[in-house]
């Protein structure tokens, strides 16, 4: 059992003809059984070609209507990743996974409003993408580094994740699924609405949830993990401050009016019981004491 993604999803990669596209493709169909849910590209004006033993079709509409993807993940450039988000969420598929880095404010606010009322999920922009150990790889993950278990993981941050995935996979807890929201100002999903899902998997037993500093949803995550959250939460929370006239982190992490602060996000966790580290070389000995 797993979130989001399995062995049977059926995916396509929107960009697939790009360097960095196909580069990451082939890394992902190496992985586990990628080579069975690889099942199609896109690249306008390059139907009827084949990359990666894939075939490229013109629009997402034929890649369904010929392969039957349900999944999509996104390396298009920034100027017109938003479109492509788009036209998978005009296609219906079930979940768009968008790794790009880059998009315009502008163009994800309008990418979200036409979302609404929409059946399809949004994982990022700017995520490294979401990971079923052993099963199926969608981003820019080292594979290498997860193992399968019953931790969940969610975070904001790519390389923390990563991170968190190492010591719990050296701890010997392997992974149930692991999910890179991203940090951008304007994205899918949040922590609230991957926690639910793991709160729902009975085959995650707790959860490991990175923030960052900036805007107030791990805040809401924790008064939701209160209130209904049925399995340990361990959590961590990135705090950098930059030099002057510097920006460190993701675009999302803007603090407002004091609100947003690592401190504040703390001490809002530990009120919920969620079981916080400062340290983050201390995620992975913390959930395993959490767990027993």
């Amino acid at each position: 059992m797993s979130i989001l993604i399995n062995s049977e999803s059926r995916v396509v990669t929107q960009g697939i003809t790009g360097k960095t596209g196909q580069f990451h493709t082939h890394h992902s169909i190496a992985y586990a059984d990628g080579e069975s849910c690889y099942v199609a590209g896109v690249t306008p004006g390059k139907g009827g070609q084949t990359t990666e033993g894939v075939p490229v079709f013109d629009s997402v509409a034929e890649a369904r209507e010929q392969t039957g993807v349900n999944v999509s993940v996104i390396y298009v450039p920034p100027p017109f990743a938003a479109a492509a988000i788009d036209e998978a969420v005009e296609t219906e598929l079930d979940l768009v996974i968008c790794i790009t880095e880059g998009i315009p404010v502008k163009d994800m606010v309008q990418t979200r409003k036409k979302m609404e009322g929409r059946k399809t999920l949004l994982v990022g922009p700017n995520c490294p993408g979401v990971i079923t150990p052993e099963e199926l790889k969608i981003g820019i993950m080292p594979g290498y580094i997860h193992k399968k278990g019953r931790i969940g993981v969610v975070s904001r941050s790519g390389t923390l994740t990563y991170e968190v995935v190492h010591q719990l996979s050296e701890l010997g807890l392997g992974q149930s699924t692991c999910v890179g929201i991203g940090g951008d100002p304007v994205n899918g999903l949040k922590h609230l609405e991957v926690l639910k899902l793991f709160n729902d998997d009975p085959d995650t037993d707790a959860v490991v949830m990175c923030g960052e500093i900036g805007g107030t949803d791990e805040e809401s995550c924790a008064l939701w993990v209160k209130e209904n959250m049925q399995k340990p939460v361990v959590g961590f929370i990135a705090g950098v401050t930059a030099p002057p006239g510097k920006r460190m982190g993701h675009a999302g992490a803007i603090i407002s009016g004091g609100k947003g602060t690592a401190a504040e996000k703390i001490s809002v966790l530990e009120e919920c019981g969620i079981a916080v580290t400062r340290n983050p070389a201390e995620i992975g000995s913390l959930m395993k004491k959490k767990l027993g």
